[in-house]
């Protein structure tokens, strides 16, 4: 009879390299939210593939950018910490060149590498947004990251067309030490409801809000009731049933940013809000009675004391 496998995987990488999506295509189910917005992803989020013989526990990090400001230095420390957790690293980066035809990974990625070294644990280095390029292209970008670190294996993949990502899932599994499982079969992630609900009006705010506003934005759940809500096994299919009622508050930075938040006779955050609540319903399965507020913290981005009322704490 065969061992199970059973580990963490950190993925890291830069802003925009694809952690999100790819995370949720492994999981065949949204988790991590996603916007075209760089540092869309502000804290860990853990998500459990569960197979026959192994299960491989995905965290997902924040990207890792030269951080300036308080809320910036949290998410680099989120994502070098998850480093240290894990069994293995998933290092997720753009198969790309840049405007000169060069294919240098950067000083981001030379820090990276040092951290990694220092770990000393197996890391898979998955190429993404391949589908862009011509294996003509490719082959020399692989040889570039193959001379910055020794990989245990690159596999070049694309995350939004689902293209490499089974071979990718096996070696990740094959690097996974022997152990029971961590999470039941059943479960998908270690953090509760509410945590998600805040992340999706949060995405809402990334996707309806230009400039500086999704940056200086974060989102509260004041208030979680799902008294109505009917058992999982009472639900007729996947219709929508019960009722769980919600309150939020939306924090931004500035008056000026509370005033865009809400817009002309209130049209913005009502968009915001029926956007969340449809995408919240498809999490929960229950009808959704959404109270979403705008109020003014000032700079809780740069304090230490607004990072935590945020609910971002190291």
């Amino acid at each position: 009879m065969s061992s199970f496998r059973s580990g963490i995987a950190a993925i890291i990488g830069r802003p925009n390299a694809g952690k999100s999506t790819l995370l949720n295509r492994l999981l065949g189910e949204k988790l991590a939210i996603v916007s075209p917005k760089p540092q869309t992803t502000r804290n860990r989020i853990l998500g459990a593939v569960s197979r026959p013989g192994a299960q491989l526990l995905l965290l997902d990090t924040p990207g890792i950018h030269q951080a300036k400001g308080e809320l910036n230095r949290f998410m680099v420390d989120v994502a070098l910490g998850a480093i240290d957790e894990a069994d293995l690293v998933l290092y997720v980066a753009e198969a790309a060149i840049d405007a000169r035809g060069n294919v240098e990974p950067g000083e981001t990625a030379e820090q990276i590498a040092k951290r990694l070294r220092a770990a000393g644990k197996p890391v898979i280095l998955a190429l993404n947004k391949c589908d862009r390029l011509a294996r003509p292209v490719l082959l020399p970008i692989i040889d570039t990251w193959r001379k910055l670190y020794p990989f245990t294996q690159i596999v070049p993949i694309s995350a939004l067309k689902n293209e490499g990502l089974d071979l990718l899932e096996q070696e990740l599994t094959r690097l996974l030490p022997e152990g029971e499982p961590l999470l039941p079969a059943d479960q998908l992630t270690d953090a509760p409801e509410s945590f998600f609900v805040g992340e999706l009006i949060r995405e809402q705010v990334l996707r309806s809000c230009r400039e500086e506003i999704p940056y200086s934005a974060a989102v509260v759940i004041d208030h979680f009731d799902e008294s109505e809500r009917e058992p999982l096994e009472e639900r007729p299919g996947k219709a929508l049933s019960g009722l769980v009622r919600i309150a939020a508050t939306l924090f931004v930075e500035r008056d000026s940013q509370k005033a865009i938040v809400i817009g002309k006779r209130g049209a913005m955050l009502k968009s915001i809000g029926e956007k969340s609540r449809h995408e919240i319903e498809r999490l929960l399965g229950a009808h959704v009675y959404l109270s979403l507020l705008v109020k003014v913290e000032p700079r809780w981005s740069e304090r230490v004391d607004g990072l935590g009322r945020m609910g971002y704490r190291r």
